[in-house]
């Protein structure tokens, strides 16, 4: 089983305002690779995204545009399943290519929060979110970094596939 997990933080509520990316890759269901790199998304920093994830306009002075680094995340991402935690990250990823006119990519992903409602009971209508799942399932992390966000999202979805005898390519035919 082969996946690479993604999480971005947003400098704002537009979702191309990428600041921060991770990426987090599994083979066999064991972490083998990560990323993380923070974004200068050329734009203003919210107070509100500011208190959530503490990235701000110092922080990202001298770091690359997302045009810069997208060659790198495609690398990372062009030969497995992409895993998020909600739609909000393959959105980013759809309107930060569109705000620099890139080409979208063309990735398989899976969205961990449909998975985790199938997958455990508890989570079918309500409580998804990535740190109480981290919680119930006793995974450590620091919530709010990318790579951290993404290898528990991979982590989630490693751990559902072993729970339910899913497949990786059955659960995105389920999902």
């Amino acid at each position: 089983m082969n996946l690479t997990a993604i999480d971005v933080e947003t400098a704002n509520p537009d979702l191309a305002s990428i600041c921060q990316i991770g990426i987090v890759t599994f083979k066999d269901g064991a972490i083998a690779d990560h990323w993380q790199s923070l974004v200068n998304p050329e734009d203003y920093f919210d107070d509100l995204n500011v208190s959530i994830h503490g990235i701000d306009e110092r922080a990202v002075r001298r770091a690359p545009k997302f045009s810069e680094v997208c060659e790198v995340v495609a690398r990372h991402l062009q030969t497995n399943v992409v895993a998020s935690h909600s739609a909000f990250d393959r959105v980013a990823v759809v309107r930060v290519h569109e705000k620099y006119r890139l080409k979208q990519p063309n990735w398989r992903w899976l969205d961990t929060t449909r998975v985790v409602r199938r997958a455990w009971p508890e989570f079918a209508q309500q409580g998804q979110g990535l740190k109480n799942v981290a919680e119930s399932l006793r995974i450590d992390f620091q919530h709010h970094d990318a790579q951290e966000d993404a290898r528990v999202a991979g982590e989630i979805l490693v751990r559902a596939i072993q729970v339910t005898g899913i497949g990786l390519s059955a659960w995105l035919d389920l999902v």
